[in-house]
Formats: C-alpha cells, sequence, structure tokens
C-alpha cells in the first residue's frame, strides 16, 4: 500500500515511520528543505504527559482579561477582521465549563499517555539523540493562591495516572538548585515526575533519517495546494510539481491543515497561535535549569537541552503572521533572567517564532475522515511533540486498516460535524 504524507513536522515524521514499520510504501512532501523547519523547530523542548490540558478551562476568560493587562503578559490578541479568527475564540469560550474541560481533558490525556509508552518503546528500539532527559517538569508557584489553586490538578492527576509531588520552597531548589540564587521569588511548585524534555527538531531530524532508511521517500521545496476528488475518494493531491497520487494520504500539517482540507469541504477550527522562544548558551551549569520549569505566572516554559536553554511560551492571536519583532522575546527574555540569571547568556540568544495549531477544545484532530482514503493528524496545539508518537502510531494503524489501541472515540472531525 503506498501512502502520502503531507508534512514534516514531528507529527507527520512520526505517522511516516510507524507506517514504514508496518511495511507501507511511503512519501512524504513538505514545502521546506528539511524536516522540522515550522513548529517543530524551536518549541519549548517538553515532553509535557502530566501537564497535558485544554487552554479552555474555568476561569481562563477572567484570568485572560487580566493577563491583556500585564506587564511581561502571556497572551496577546489583535483585534483583526477575522470571522474565523473570532469565531475559533468563541468556540473556545464555549468550552470554558467544567464538564467540557472534563471532557477533553479526558481525551487528550488519553493520546498523550499512550504517546509516553509508545515513545518508550521507540527508544528501546532505536537509537535517537535528541538531548532527552527524564527528570520532570518543575510547575513554579510564585504566589500563594498559585499553591491553592493546584489542588483542583491534584485529583485529576491521579485519575490518569500522573505521578507528582508537591514541593515547598526547599523541595523546589532541591530538585532545581539554580533557583537557590531566586529563592525569595517564589513558594512553591507541583513537580510531574513522569515528564520528558528533549528537542523537538533534533527528534524529527533522527526519527526522519531512521524513517528513510526503511525506504520512507522525503521530497521537500513541495508546494502543496488542493486534492483532486474523483468518486467520493481523494485522488490525488496537487502540488507545484504535479499530482501525486497514492492509496491513502495523511494530513499532518499543523497549522495549515485547514486550508487544505477547505478545498475538499472539510472545514475544522484549527487556528495559529504564535508563538515565540529564545536559545541560549548555558555559561554555568550549575546555575541553570536541570529539566523544564513553567512558571505559571507568565506561562513560560525554561528547558534545558543539552548545552543550551530553551525559553518558549507567549500566545499570539494574530493569524498567520511570522514576523519576529525587535521586542517580541521579551518576556520570555525577562522570566529566564529572572529565574535562572547567571544560567546562561541572553547576549547570545536566538530567537524564534512559530504557529501552533490549535483546536477550541484543546483536542487534537486524528483518525479518519469521510473521505474513506483520507486521515488525519493535526490541531495538537503546544503538544504536538507531546503527543508526537501516539497520534502517529494510532492513525497508522487506522490508515492501514488495523485497530488502533487507543480508542478514536471524541478525537476525528465527526465531533465538529465533518
Amino acid at each position: 500500500m503506498k501512502v502520502i504524507v503531507l508534512g514534516a513536522g514531528v507529527v507527520g515524521v512520526t505517522t511516516a515511520y510507524y507506517l514504514a514499520k508496518q511495511g507501507a510504501e511511503v512519501l512524504v512532501l513538505d514545502r521546506q528543505a528539511a524536516p522540522g523547519m515550522e513548529t517543530s523547530y524551536a518549541n519549548a523542548g517538553e515532553l509535557s504527559y502530566g501537564m497535558t490540558s485544554p487552554w479552555a478551562a474555568p476561569g481562563v476568560p477572567l484570568k485572560a482579561l487580566k493577563w491583556l493587562f500585564m506587564r511581561h503578559r502571556p497572551l496577546f490578541i489583535w483585534p483583526l477582521l477575522s470571522p474565523t479568527m473570532w469565531a475559533w475564540g468563541a468556540r473556545m469560550l464555549l468550552n470554558c465549563n467544567a464538564a467540557s474541560y472534563k471532557t477533553n481533558k479526558s481525551r487528550m490525556v488519553r493520546i498523550s499517555n499512550y504517546s509516553r509508552d509508545v515513545l518508550t518503546d521507540l527508544m528501546s528500539e532505536v537509537q535517537l539523540n535528541f538531548d532527552q532527559r527524564e527528570k520532570g517538569t518543575l510547575q513554579l508557584f510564585r504566589l500563594k493562591k498559585q499553591v491553592e489553586a493546584s489542588k483542583a490538578d491534584h485529583e485529576v492527576l491521579s485519575e490518569f495516572g500522573s505521578p507528582f509531588e508537591v514541593l515547598d520552597r526547599e523541595g523546589c531548589i532541591a530538585v532545581e538548585p539554580g533557583l537557590a540564587r531566586v529563592a525569595e521569588k517564589f513558594v512553591g511548585g507541583l513537580r510531574l515526575t513522569a515528564d520528558r524534555t528533549g528537542d523537538c527538531r533534533l527528534f524529527t531530524l533522527a526519527l526522519a533519517e531512521k524513517a528513510a532508511e526503511m525506504g520512507v521517500e522525503f521530497r521537500y521545496g513541495v508546494t502543496i495546494h488542493r486534492f483532486a476528488v474523483e468518486q467520493g475518494r481523494i485522488d490525488a493531491v496537487i502540488t507545484d510539481r504535479g499530482a501525486e497520487r497514492a492509496d491513502r494520504y495523511v494530513c499532518a500539517l499543523g497549522p495549515y491543515t485547514p486550508t487544505l482540507l477547505n478545498t475538499v469541504g472539510i472545514r475544522l477550527p484549527i487556528y495559529p497561535i504564535k508563538g515565540y522562544s529564545i536559545t541560549l548558551p548555558i555559561t554555568n551549569p550549575d546555575a541553570a535549569p536541570q529539566s523544564t520549569i513553567m512558571d505559571e505566572t507568565h506561562k513560560v516554559g525554561i528547558t534545558r537541552l543539552g548545552d543550551r536553554i530553551r525559553v518558549a511560551g507567549q500566545a499570539e492571536i494574530i493569524g498567520y503572521n511570522k514576523k519576529l519583532g525587535r521586542r517580541a522575546t521579551d518576556t520570555v527574555r525577562h522570566v529566564v533572567n529572572d529565574l535562572f540569571p547567571d544560567g546562561g547568556d541572553l547576549r547570545q540568544a536566538e530567537g524564534w517564532t512559530g504557529l501552533r495549531p490549535m483546536t477550541p477544545d484543546g483536542t487534537p484532530v486524528i483518525g479518519p475522515t469521510r473521505y474513506e482514503n483520507l486521515f488525519l493528524n493535526s490541531g495538537h496545539g503546544t503538544l504536538g511533540f507531546t503527543m508526537s508518537c501516539g497520534s502517529g502510531r494510532a492513525v497508522a494503524d487506522a490508515v492501514l486498516g488495523k485497530t488502533p489501541e487507543i480508542s478514536f472515540e471524541g478525537l476525528t472531525a465527526e465531533r465538529y460535524g465533518q
């Protein structure tokens, strides 16, 4: 069976790998010159199994209003004349209630927990070097009210089998000694012990190399225009180099998925949420983070990747805008300098911006569509790296006519009437 995978980010590459592993002939098409060049390029580097949660949650609308007035705010909303943007926002607001949050989180955790297990198996099968660490994530609380609010998460974490530790100030310093220099700036934390860290792009590059050794063909610099339909099936994908045909197709184009699906009448509320990161060299290993710290106040993650520090965060709702302005990374710069002032050299920091493919309920859209030979693997938001192995494996199974090891209930396009 020949399968065309559209997109060579971490989600597309993992899908291609698991297809090839089961004997499929696989062609991957991407407009970039190499794998992992867009959303996967310089993300936070977190495999956040314990922090798998939808952004749409009770209390978020009020918090969002407060964030808009912070000096180093985690959220920017540009009032564009875009019906798509406002419709997406309205749908997200409708999910900001306890019942929807519980439903959406359970769906997301189903994928992320499975992905954690699949990645464990993968690393036992092949050697992948991507600056991986297994030291958990520390959610850092600057305020006592954040500690109190986090108690609501304890029951949810226990329910879904996500191990955690509640830490006071001294406990935080024990796992992240670099924080001893700024002990007065926080009061405690929640440590998610099963979380991992790693460089998403290095992972994507390494796995693409393994996939190529298995026979996967990667074709770069290809602009994808539309699908062609014949007798209720996808007949071809039309590109700037002509038509490409296969038995089955997987769309893993991240934030650009809706543009392609619109050509065959599938309307999905996947919207690009702009994020920022900087990467700086470590100058003092003892004063740098050991794993990942998530600053709860600013919603910024600080991750150690080998001899580098990656700092990522912010959510900017501005459409398909990838401009990196002069002051765009001020918030992530502030946070790393505030918590790890002696850990790295900010003067050498490299800035980056990318678009996260977000659904209004937080859950990705994976699995079959109304076209029997078209499958989806998109909409993972900030959790593409976290969910990539699980969703890639499950979608590959479905494409090849096998029963996936996790249920697709609530995960497919059907939940949006598509």
